[in-house]
């Protein structure tokens, strides 16, 4: 951790207080120790000034509660190597924490991966990189009939006995499971969770919106990769699309690539669901940062090919989004301002997860998880927890 306090100033502060044009941002030890206007500056002796062009913004960090890899590393591969690897590469994008994502695989390989991460979180993680805040268990308790590219073999009927296991292998580090709440028919799954403070989510799904609404009474509070292997808003059966509309209580993620959902659909969602309950996820796999070709997800072959992730000509196999793209797509999309995205990609994602306390806005006291971005929203440099993770270099070449 740097020890020699570090200054930003200049440019505009997205402060979760108010935006403040011309500011400073104090640095020290990993937190923000102040931050306002260059005149309530006390003094610059002993500390890095990093000078911040007057048209660059300072933005929070993001945060990722959907991410199953990058950069030719998976979450189920079960590695430490596979998370630093993650770890590493995601400030480039402006994500500074993350929930690392499973997918639907064999019990054993699941095993492997949760016992990884919570080794990983117990005995690896540092300032610099991206933290993982915990784990997303997407599967292996969803729908068969929307499986999409999560391995149908592999489904399980949701079990309360299984879950509580892997809880125990995890070390009480999984935060947000991903099911078929139609498929919980107790909702004794989706009732434990919700007793333990861990999001349960709606997701590869073919719930009505009655079953919907019963699973909210019990706990849901979430609905993961809207429009994506879900029942859809239909006039005589809202579905869980319908549900995500107009129920309150469910943050909704949303993969804005452009591909997963059309823009135009991006901006009708938004409208109905709004910066409110919005949280922009990438849903990436490995292939991210990496060339077209085949790679692995879940044993199983997918194709990359200009930015689009196929297990078969119908069937979408994650994607290779990066969060700054969905940062600035949402924009594009929907004609939201910067202040909207930066509650879609950090503030929102930081209150569901319950680390809103030190992360997801720029306030002092909070950990110094902080983008900068210049005129065009590129980003420039990450810091993560106060240590520089990503700096782009004036010659850099590097592809978007």
């Amino acid at each position: 951790m740097n020890s020699t306090p570090i200054i930003l100033l200049g440019g505009t502060i997205y402060g979760e207080d108010g935006v403040i044009q011309g500011g400073y941002l104090k640095i020290e030890d990993g937190l923000i120790s102040s931050m306002g206007r260059k005149e309530e500056l006390p003094s610059l002796e002993g500390c890095e000034v990093v000078q911040v062009p007057a048209d660059h913004s300072i933005i929070p960090g993001m945060i990722d509660v959907h991410i199953h890899g990058a950069n030719g590393a998976d979450t189920m591969d079960g590695t430490k190597e596979s998370l630093d690897v993650m770890a590493a590469v995601l400030p480039a994008e402006g994500t500074t924490s993350f929930l690392a994502t499973t997918i639907t695989e064999k019990k054993a390989a699941i095993d492997v991966a949760l016992k990884n991460v919570r080794d990983y979180m117990e005995g690896h993680q540092h300032a610099g990189q991206a933290e993982i805040l915990g784990i997303h268990l997407e599967g292996p308790f969803i729908n068969p009939g929307r499986a999409g590219a999560q391995p149908a073999k592999s489904i399980l009927t949701p079990d309360l006995d299984v879950f509580m296991e892997w809880e125990r292998l995890s070390g009480g580090t999984i935060k947000l499971v991903t099911l078929a709440p139609e498929l919980d028919g107790d909702h004794a799954l989706i009732s434990y969770l919700h007793s333990r403070g861990i999001v349960a989510s709606a997701g590869h799904t073919s719930a009505t919106y009655e079953q919907m609404e019963n699973a909210i009474d019990a706990g849901l509070s979430h609905v993961t990769h809207l429009f994506n292997q879900m029942s859809g808003l239909h006039h005589r059966e809202p579905g869980v699309v319908g549900a995500a509309f107009a129920r309150p209580e469910l943050m909704v993620e949303l993969i804005a690539d452009g591909v997963h959902v059309k823009p135009e659909v991006v901006n009708i969602a938004y409208r109905q669901v709004t910066d409110e309950r919005f949280i922009l996820i990438t849903d990436s796999m490995r292939a991210k940062c990496l060339k077209n070709g085949q790679y692995d997800l879940g044993g199983q072959m997918v194709t990359v090919k200009d930015g689009v992730a196929l297990l078969d000509p119908d069937t979408l196999a994650g994607s290779v989004l990066k969060m700054d793209h969905a940062f600035t797509n949402v924009q594009d999309f929907t004609g939201a301002g910067i202040v909207n995205a930066i509650r879609m990609a950090s503030e929102n994602p930081a209150r569901q997860l319950g680390v809103f306390d030190r992360k997801g806005s720029l306030k002092t006291g909070k950990d110094a998880d902080i983008v900068m971005m210049d005129a065009s929203q590129k980003i420039t440099a990450t810091y993560c927890k106060g240590t520089l993770a990503y700096e782009r270099k004036e010659d850099s070449h590097e592809t978007d």
